[in-house]
């Protein structure tokens, strides 16, 4: 042997084959020193921190949770909420194992059996079939940390960088939490971002309970999810899953003969695309949306420790929210029973004539017919399908005179300025209208003149009435399509042919509602139902500002009572009443002399309680004078929560400091109102609506957390007074609560409402159209007690029979202990040394309009 190695290895013998040797030797040796400073420099460059690796970044959803913690949708750039490993079905485990990785317990990150074969078979022998060398928990590092490669020697450089990923990470988790977070990055296509999502998107499942089959499905999804689409590719994404099935049986993880009963069955798809129109508190959910933003980066928030604030999209935000879900199905139930009932009373009013072109309704409340068609243009030009041929016609041309002149966003797609320019074209004079009525600005009426002598507008007019032309044309011409209905059996929707132009006008012809549910002690929202459907009518009714009528009249007899300490028994003439330029503080130039509902009065003395049952103008108008001032009313209403400093661009206030106020002629929301008559629940204590419990990141740290402020806005023993009052004015019969309120209908029956109130919740009402125009026509249902108030009367009855609900009917409204210094009692009350206890103290009239503001 030594022989044969001296003769191999001797100079003499083979010059050149030892050279030849010792040139491989230096090579390999300075090929692995090489390798190792390549490991070692990319050990060390641009590869993620032990904090990155600790909390690796990825885009998680926002959970928004009921008080109860139950889940009521999310918030998301992706739709992923990541679980744990004892969430997953074992399924799941050993169909990812057997197919990714059967290696994976074994290794420690890389498997270097896996990477020879790939090395032998793959690169040598050119044996595509051998398969990858890519571990679960490289694939993990993948996902996590690197990014799509360019060049061939990038993706080399990319494959180095996560075999150290995948080293480090299995150094810092186990197993198990390597495979739960592979499987919550995952995607699976159709908006499912993570195992969880897409247990529920295919399944509408748990990704605990699916079975074997749906597993394997899913698993086998991984290879490539937009090719093995089971919506798409059913039969594709079938074979796929038996392959899947197939490699469990040679990992052991499943027997033969379940193999073959497997292999043979349907997908048993069970799909449902998540969408924000999902579950219940749709309108509430997206309302707390852009409430979250300004939660989130105010200083009552935490940020993260770099001074960023938490993304409500990415960072897998817990919301915990006041609703109660219960609650909120029992309004939404008996939202929907009302109003289907009082949609079929307004189609029989309705038939026959076409609210856009009827003559009635007086000047103030209804607009004219053109301006109506306007709107009903504006419906037409806010549609996508406009928005279509509008480009077709306009986008050139506008995008051209915008960069040459006029500058970028100068047209909106209402096409309000072509409207204006052709009317000052045929008719010129038209824009200094405009300016005199404030309606446009001098430099908006220049820059209308500079674009009309330019080059391209007779282009652009030619262009624009082209466009008319055909949208007349398009939106007159019957289509098939699917629309609205309450029509039973067919959850909310029905396919139907009719022109766009008439489903616009269908749709905006259905009355809507705003209705919020508030738990006066607290403050916390417990029901928010800002609509009839948020699929097709996404405009949300609980923030905006609508005519509240007589049910405003509750705040001026509370501040005539707290101030003059009046009695409920306290009478007046139910007379025609005037305020004189001069009287008090009203500041009037003329004599102001509103009228009772149909100009009816009784001429007889009656009391604070009829008069807000009946809601009496007569009454409202006397507090009103023997106040001397709206301001008491506006200071009581601003310590309800209605900021009645505002005002209107026009300079006016919201809250009017006119005597009109005393009539209801404020335009509030339904949130404010529900806001200020909890004070009335709640001893005199104003709490304003809340929505957010708490908000914690993903690791359940508390990063904001709501606060309960209490402010004393009217005293007790008045406040008493007014429950009283309120107590009778509700006229509610066949209810076991302890309940008052107020009914409230503006002129033209436009809105009706209702403020009901319990001691456990008080729940605000509006129900009208979306439109001025579009409402009722007559007394019979065009009131707030037939349009509002019997929602409020049904919810309470199923809130009372509710088993599981904590909802206590026998619960009283609080008496402040003692004398409270005012008489309750009627038939103990003297005035003027009189007992006056008025004849017409009966159960009489409900409220029905009372807000006929005339001057």
């Amino acid at each position: 042997m030594r022989a044969i190695i001296n003769y191999l290895f001797s100079e003499a013998n083979h010059p050149t084959h030892l050279s030849i040797v010792k040139w491989m030797w230096r090579i390999t040796l300075y090929g692995l020193l090489g390798g190792f400073l390549f490991f070692v420099f990319l050990s060390f460059s641009n590869l993620p921190s032990l904090q990155q690796l600790e909390n690796p970044r990825s885009d998680e959803a926002s959970q928004v949770l009921a008080d109860n913690g139950e889940l009521l949708g999310v918030i998301a750039a992706e739709n992923r909420i990541p679980i744990t490993y004892d969430s997953l079905s074992p399924y799941l485990v050993h169909a990812l194992i057997a197919t990714e990785d059967k290696r994976f317990y074994e290794h420690v990150g890389i498997d270097f059996e896996a990477l020879g074969r790939v090395m032998v078979k793959t690169v040598m022998l050119q044996d595509r079939s051998s398969g990858g060398a890519s571990t679960i928990t490289q694939q993990l590092a993948k996902l996590l940390f690197t990014k799509k490669p360019g060049s061939g020697l990038a993706r080399v450089m990319q494959k180095f960088k996560e075999w150290i990923i995948a080293v480090r990470l299995e150094r810092k988790y186990t197993k198990e939490e390597i495979l739960t977070m592979y499987l919550n990055k995952a995607e699976f296509v159709n908006n499912a971002y993570g195992i969880k999502a897409a247990a529920d998107t295919y399944f509408s499942k748990t990704p605990k309970n699916l079975e074997l089959h749906e597993a394997a499905m899913l698993i086998g999804m991984l290879q490539n999810p937009s090719y093995f689409n089971p919506l798409r590719r059913p039969e594709l994404c079938k074979k796929r899953r038996e392959i899947v099935l197939n490699q469990m049986v040679k990992n052991g993880s499943l027997t033969e003969t379940r193999y073959n009963e497997v292999r043979v069955s349907d997908l048993g798809i069970n799909f449902r695309r998540k969408s924000h129109i999902d579950g219940i508190a749709t309108y509430f959910r997206e309302a707390l949306r852009q409430d979250l933003k300004s939660i989130l980066s105010s200083k009552e928030c935490l940020q993260h420790p770099d001074g960023t604030p938490y993304d409500l999209y990415r960072d897998g935000l817990k919301v915990y929210t006041t609703i109660d879900p219960e609650v909120q199905r029992l309004a939404e139930r008996a939202m929907i029973k009302h109003m289907s009932s009082l949609q079929k009373a307004f189609w029989n009013e309705w038939r026959g004539k076409d609210p856009w072109t009827y003559k009635g309704g007086s000047d103030a409340n209804i607009p004219s017919v053109p301006t109506r068609m306007a709107a009903l243009d504006n419906s037409v030009r806010a549609t996508d399908r406009y928005q279509v041929l509008r480009d077709i016609y306009l986008g050139d041309i506008t995008r051209q005179i915008e960069s040459e002149m006029a500058g970028e966003g100068f047209f909106h797609e209402d096409d309000r300025e072509i409207d204006r320019m052709e009317e000052e074209n045929s008719k010129p004079g038209y824009l200094e209208k405009l300016v005199e009525q404030q309606i446009i600005g001098v430099p908006l009426a220049a820059q209308y003149r500079k674009v009309m002598n330019h080059s391209e507008f007779p282009k652009l007019l030619n262009q624009w009435r082209s466009l008319q032309e055909v949208v007349t044309r398009d939106f007159r011409r019957p289509v098939r399509m699917r629309v609205f209905t309450y029509e039973p059996g067919r959850n909310f929707e029905k396919d139907t042919v009719m022109s766009p132009l008439d489903s616009i006008k269908y749709h905006r012809m259905f009355l809507q509602t705003g209705i919020l549910a508030v738990e006066p002690q607290s403050g916390y929202v417990k029901a928010w139902v800002g609509g009839i459907n948020s699929k097709y009518f996404q405009y949300d009714h609980i923030r905006i500002s609508r005519q509240v009528g007589s049910t405003f009249k509750p705040f001026v007899y509370a501040a005539a009572i707290a101030l003059n300490r009046l009695s409920p028994c306290y009478t007046v003439y139910d007379v025609q009443q005037t305020i004189e330029p001069g009287d008090g503080d009203f500041n009037l130039f003329t004599r102001w002399t509103p009228r009772n509902f149909n100009n009816e009065y009784s001429g007889r003395l009656i009391n604070l309680k009829e008069g807000l049952r009946k809601s009496k103008n007569s009454v409202s108008v006397k507090l009103v004078k023997e106040l001397n001032s709206t301001t008491p009313i506006r200071t009581l209403v601003h310590a309800m929560g209605i900021d009645s400093s505002t005002r209107y661009p026009n300079g006016q206030y919201r809250v009017p400091k006119s005597p009109a106020i005393c009539l209801g002629a404020a335009d509030l929301s339904v949130m404010e109102m529900t806001g200020a008559f909890s004070t009335f629940a709640n001893n005199g204590l104003f709490v304003r609506p809340t929505t957010v419990l708490r908000i914690e990141d993903k690791t359940g740290k508390i990063i904001y957390e709501s606060e309960v402020r209490e402010e004393q806005a009217i005293q007790p023993a008045p406040n008493y007074v007014m429950v009283e009052l309120l107590r009778y004015a509700a006229n509610i019969s066949g209810i076991k609560s302890d309940v008052g309120g107020k009914t409230g209908t503006t002129n033209d029956f436009v809105d009706g409402w209702f403020m009901g109130m319990t001691p456990n919740l008080v729940v605000g009402t509006w129900v009208g159209g979306e439109d001025r125009w579009i409402h009722f026509r007559s007394s019979t249902y065009g009131q707030g007690a037939r349009m509002a108030k019997p929602f409020f009367v049904e919810f309470l009855r199923q809130l009372e029979s509710a088993k599981d609900l904590n909802f206590d009917p026998s619960k009283k409204f609080f008496r402040p202990p003692g004398d409270l210094g005012i008489i309750l009692d009627c038939s103990q009350y003297t005035q003027g040394g009189l007992n006056l206890n008025p004849t017409n103290t009966g159960t009489g009239k409900e409220d029905q309009f009372g807000d006929e503001i005339n001057q």
